[in-house]
C-alpha cells in the first residue's frame, strides 16, 4: 500500500448498485484528472456493499486471483491499482467489501483485510471526523460537490469543496476539510448525525 494513501473508509452503510459504482470514480471531478498521478487518491480506499453486488461484480470477468475470502479485478484503475472484493465472517455474520489495493506491494491485500475487520468488528458504532467527512463527499451528488477554483486562495486552489445552503436560498461552496462539526452534523443524514466520535479509525 502506498505510504501516502492510509486505509480509510468512505462511505457508512451498505451501498447499493448506483453508489457502488459511483464510488469506484469518486474523484472523476478532479481539474488534474489526466495531469498527475491519482494512485494516492484510490489506493487504500473501502467500502461495504451487498452480497448481491459482489456476486454481480464477480461475473464480470475472470478474477485476477482469488481465495476464499477475496478475488481482485483483472482490469486496473491505474497503474497496479485495482478493486479487490472481500467476503468477510465479522461477528458471526458474512459481509461483503470493495477496496482498491495497489497490487505493486503484494502484501496489500491481506493489510486491507486486517484493517476492515479491525474497524467493523468495534463494540460501539462510531466514526472518525475523516470518515464523516468521505461519507458526505461520497454521498454528495456531483452537482453540489467540486473543487476549489480561482474564488478561493491559492494555497486552497484545487480541494474539495461541497455546497451549503443559506437561510435565503443563497448557496456558496466550503472547503470539505475545513467544515465545522456543526456543518459536517448538518451535511450528514439523521441516522448518523449523533454517532460518537471515534479517536481513530
Amino acid at each position: 500500500m502506498n505510504p501516502d494513501s492510509p486505509i480509510r473508509k468512505v462511505y457508512q452503510g451498505i451501498a447499493d448498485r448506483r453508489q457502488m459504482f459511483r464510488m469506484f470514480d469518486r474523484h472523476a471531478q478532479r481539474p488534474n484528472r489526466f495531469d498527475a498521478d491519482a494512485g494516492p487518491l484510490y489506493s487504500g480506499e473501502w467500502f461495504e456493499h451487498s452480497e448481491t453486488e459482489h456476486d454481480y461484480m464477480f461475473n464480470i470477468l475472470p478474477p485476477l486471483f482469488m481465495n476464499g475470502e477475496m478475488f481482485a479485478m483483472r482490469e486496473f484503475l491505474l497503474g497496479q491499482i485495482t478493486s479487490v472484493f472481500f467476503t468477510l465472517k465479522i461477528d458471526d455474520r458474512m459481509r461483503y467489501f470493495h477496496a482498491y489495493c495497489d497490487l505493486a506491494d503484494k502484501r496489500s491485500p491481506a493489510r486491507m483485510r486486517a484493517a476492515i475487520v479491525e474497524r467493523e468488528s468495534r463494540p460501539v458504532r462510531a466514526m472518525t471526523r475523516e470518515e464523516r467527512i468521505e461519507h458526505i463527499w461520497s454521498s454528495t451528488h456531483d452537482e453540489y460537490r467540486g473543487y476549489a477554483d480561482r474564488r478561493f486562495p491559492r494555497a486552497h486552489r484545487g480541494g474539495r469543496t461541497v455546497m451549503f445552503f443559506g437561510p435565503d436560498r443563497s448557496h456558496d461552496f466550503k472547503l470539505l476539510d475545513q467544515l465545522t462539526d456543526a456543518e459536517i452534523a448538518a451535511k450528514l443524514p439523521v441516522n448518523l448525525r449523533h454517532l460518537p466520535m471515534a479517536v481513530a479509525a
